[in-house]
């Protein structure tokens, strides 16, 4: 696992509070201040036109007072252009700093999430929470802040309406809940929509990655016909949903488009019987209609309704990774000088309501290695993530010279656990930098030793720079890889080293050398390695074999096999008393392979 350093790093400053921190209401506030400003120069200005309008009537365009108000007015509409400028600017900002905090905080999330929770979290899912899912959700602090200031220019356009003449001010509220309504249906019906459409976009990313991942076999097949059916299955539900979504959109900026001018139509039929009845002035009558066209325009709220309800939705979507289980970490330590001896006390993990491993009383030695066998879906990559605390079991308890795990202090485990797994991850760095990796401090010198240990000094040193060349310019075969992620947990080994399939894509004398090297060239420590090869049972100091879950036996590949059925596990035949594997294990190291 090569990217271990790296999560321990980022799962610190998760930790820490450090990243993935939310970026307070500041950012927000500052949208809201400048668009509540917008508003009251938007609802002052009526008045200081139908003030200036009725002054110039009267004194003939020459009154002083005319020209002051008249400036007010000018002061007024520069003062909105500003503040909806520094609006756009500030909105930008906001929308940037939370894509980023809930970005941060869901990848930690992700990073330090029990590996087994994670799984049901596709690559293509995950991608589009953190890219589309969290640009969406990013953008609805500002959206909520403009939409609670878009109500101000309403309530204050009514309120000045009453002050202006209260008959046209009631004509006005007469209509405002029938556009009420409009953005409630609006709001209501967009909700469901916007998730479904959101899954399914996920689920397009999910099998298009898929298909990349899966190129060459798709070409060897040819099923590129089918796999694009495939992958773009979701796209006609997609299509769907977003008309559905237009046409919501659509039916409450139709409905409101329709009500604002009946109110304003209403307004103005009122005041214009207020200035023939002499109770409204032809200022007053100005700023009556300017008004009523503000207050009606409550129903353009429907696009900043709808991104606050689509940011919403996208929230809970991205950080559902940063809700995921993590493990918590004790404050205790190993104590020093420990052989490494693990065991199993009453373990038992469920998944779906269905029991994938029980062991108790199994107990491994310090120094000793230990193979772990069985047949496909035994439980060995689950009994290997329970002795390394990848996983906690639901029941029991796993000790490592006698301390539980669960009670270990995070950086006392990953010190003393290392692991290698059959797909290590690619990091980013130098060949040297993605060794040396880790929880430990490790030298150039160990990173080298570590390379011969795990077989991959020699192709290493054929790269164009050697140890100094990039991973991601190394052209590396999938073996190569998985020699890499070996020496990676060489170079951090400690009292306990997980081997998960880890030699998987090497050839047998590859694996034998890797095998021999791990008994003399790197720190002593006990040795879980999950094995499907005679062979390397064969050279283990004890087999743990699975069956359905469960051990079935703890004991020296030679006695087990003696049992036919722990024969049929490898495909062996049921005749012949020692393994194949075994036999010439032993001619190659006879002091080492014996059991």
């Amino acid at each position: 696992m090569l990217t271990t350093g790296f999560r321990a790093r980022r799962a610190g400053r998760a930790r820490d509070g450090a990243g993935g921190a939310e970026p307070g209401r500041a950012p927000e506030a500052l949208v809201l201040l400048c668009s509540v400003g917008a508003a009251v120069a938007t609802v002052a200005q009526p008045f200081a036109l139908g003030r200036t309008l009725d002054l110039l009537l009267r004194d003939g365009g020459t009154g002083g007072a005319a020209g002051r108000w008249l400036a007010l007015s000018a002061a007024l509409l520069v003062g909105e252009l500003l503040l909806d400028s520094l609006t756009s600017l500030f909105t930008g900002r906001c929308n940037a700093v939370w894509t980023a905090s809930l970005r941060s905080r869901a990848f930690d999330g992700l990073l330090r999430a029990v590996p087994d929770r994670a799984r049901p979290f596709t690559p293509g899912d995950v991608g589009t929470r953190l890219t589309l899912n969290a640009a969406d959700a990013g953008g609805a602090p500002a959206a909520r802040a403009a939409l609670a200031a878009s109500m101000v220019t309403p309530v204050g356009a009514l309120a000045a309406l009453a002050v202006v003449d209260v008959w046209v001010a009631a004509c006005v509220l007469a209509g405002l809940p029938a556009l009420a309504l409009v953005l409630r249906t609006f709001a209501r019906d967009t909700g469901a929509s916007v998730a479904a459409y959101q899954e399914a976009q996920s689920q397009i990313a999910s099998r298009l990655l898929e298909a990349l991942e899966g190129t060459a076999t798709i070409a060897a097949a040819g099923t590129g016909a089918r796999e694009r059916a495939r992958v773009l299955e979701p796209l006609t539900r997609l299509a769907a949903l977003g008309r559905h979504m237009w046409a919501l959109h659509g039916r409450a900026l139709g409905r409101s488009g329709v009500l604002v001018p009946l109110l304003v139509l209403a307004a103005t039929a009122v005041g214009g019987l207020r200035l023939a009845s002499g109770a409204l002035s032809v200022g007053e009558l100005l700023a009556v209609c300017r008004y009523a066209q503000l207050t009606a325009g409550v129903g353009g709220a429907a696009s900043l309704l709808g991104a606050v309800v689509r940011g919403r939705e996208a929230r809970n979507r991205t950080l559902a990774l940063a809700r995921m289980p993590v493990l918590v970490h004790g404050t205790r330590r190993l104590p020093p000088a420990g052989p490494g001896e693990l065991e199993l006390r009453g373990v038992r993990v469920v998944r779906d309501g269905r029991q994938v491993l029980r062991a108790d009383g199994v107990r491994v030695p310090g120094g000793a290695t230990a193979a772990v066998v069985g047949r496909s879906g035994a439980g060995k990559s689950v009994l290997a993530a329970v002795a390394g605390r990848l996983i906690d079991p639901d029941e029991g308890q796993v000790l490592l010279d006698g301390v539980p795990l669960n009670r270990l202090t995070r950086e006392a485990l990953r010190t003393e656990v290392a692991y290698a797994f059959e797909r290590p991850a690619p990091a980013e760095g130098t060949v040297a930098e993605v060794v040396a990796a880790g929880p430990r401090r490790v030298t150039p010198e160990q990173v080298r030793e570590a390379c011969r240990a795990a077989g991959a000094d020699g192709f290493v040193r054929r790269l164009p720079n050697g140890y100094d060349t990039p991973l991601f310019a190394a052209p590396l075969s999938g073996g190569e890889y998985q020699r890499l992620g070996l020496a990676r947990a060489f170079a951090h080994a400690g009292r306990l080293l997980v081997m998960d399939d880890a030699t998987s894509s090497l050839d047998t004398a590859t694996e034998h050398e890797v095998d021999r090297a791990l008994r003399h060239s790197v720190r002593p420590g006990t040795r879980l390695v999950v094995a499907h090869r005679p062979s390397v049972a064969a050279r283990a100091d004890l087999v743990i074999w699975l069956e359905d879950g469960g051990v079935r036996a703890v004991a020296p590949h030679r006695e087990l096999w003696e049992t036919a059925d722990y024969r049929a596990v490898f495909g062996a035949g049921h005749t012949g008393a020692a393994a194949p594997g075994a036999s010439t294990a032993r001619r190659a190291e006879p002091e080492e392979a014996r059991p």
